[in-house]
C-alpha cells in the first residue's frame, strides 16, 4: 500500500507516519506539506509545497496512491472566519480535488474535530468551517471517505504538538490523561490509536463514514 500524508510535521501527523513505518502492508509514503519532518526511514519520500496553488505542479508525484492521510489543520484562535476557511476548507478541497481525479481508487481519511457542525448553520465558527469541509469531501468521488472526529487526543512516543499551548496542555495534563482514558474511553483516544484506525480504514473500509471519538476507540 502506498500512502500520501498532510500534515506529517504535526503531532498527529507524527503519530500517522509512526504507524505508517511499522505497518508491514505499507510500503511507500509521501509527505507533503511546507516544511520537512527533519527524519527519515526507507519507505519515506517528502514533498515540499508551499501552498495550495502548487499542488497541481505535482501531478506526477501525487499519482498511484492508495490512501491519503489528511492530517494538516490549525487552530482557530484569533483567526478570522475567512482565514481559518482559507487553510482549513480552501487547501484541503484543493488537495482533494486533485487527488480524487489523480487517485479514483483511493482512500481520502480527513481528520476533523469532535463538535464539528454538519448543518455548517452552528454559532461557533470552526465547528462551521470544519462542517463544510466534511461534507464537501463526502461528496467526493473516492473509493472511500472518512471523517475522524477526536477528542482529546494524548500524544504517544514522542509526538509533539506544534502549538504553545498545546504543548502547555499535554505537558500539564500527561499524569492524568491515563487515568481519565480509562474513566471516559469514548472521549479520549492517543495518535497510535488514530494511526492505526487510518490503516484499517484505508485497508477494509468501515460502515461509519463519520467517526466520532466512540467509533475511532471502537476500531
Amino acid at each position: 500500500m502506498k500512502v500520501l500524508v498532510f500534515g506529517g510535521t504535526g503531532m498527529l501527523g507524527q503519530g500517522v507516519l509512526r504507524e505508517c513505518f511499522n505497518a508491514a502492508d505499507v510500503s511507500q509514503i509521501l509527505s507533503a506539506g511546507r516544511g520537512t519532518l527533519g527524519q527519515s526511514h526507507p519507505k519515506l519520500r517528502e514533498l515540499q509545497i508551499a501552498d495550495a496553488s502548487q499542488l497541481a505542479l505535482h501531478e506526477a508525484s501525487l499519482t498511484g496512491f492508495d490512501a491519503c492521510f489528511f492530517c494538516l489543520g490549525v487552530s482557530s484562535s484569533g483567526m478570522t472566519e475567512a482565514d481559518y476557511r482559507k487553510i482549513t476548507y480552501d487547501y484541503t478541497l484543493t488537495a482533494a480535488r486533485l487527488l480524487a481525479r489523480l487517485n479514483p481508487d483511493m482512500s481520502f481519511i480527513y481528520v476533523s474535530g469532535a463538535g464539528t457542525d454538519s448543518t455548517e448553520k452552528g454559532r461557533v465558527m470552526w465547528a462551521r468551517v470544519k462542517g463544510a469541509t466534511e461534507n464537501a469531501l463526502l461528496a467526493l468521488p473516492f473509493k472511500g471517505v472518512y471523517m475522524l472526529r477526536p477528542g482529546i487526543i494524548q500524544p504517544l512516543n514522542g509526538a509533539v504538538s506544534k502549538t504553545k499551548s498545546y504543548r502547555v496542555f499535554y505537558s500539564l495534563a500527561r499524569p492524568v490523561l491515563p487515568i481519565l482514558r480509562k474513566l471516559l474511553p469514548g472521549q479520549i483516544s492517543t495518535t497510535e490509536q488514530i494511526g492505526r484506525v487510518m490503516l484499517a480504514l484505508a485497508r477494509e473500509g468501515d460502515q461509519h463514514r463519520v467517526l466520532e471519538s466512540a467509533e475511532i476507540n471502537r476500531m
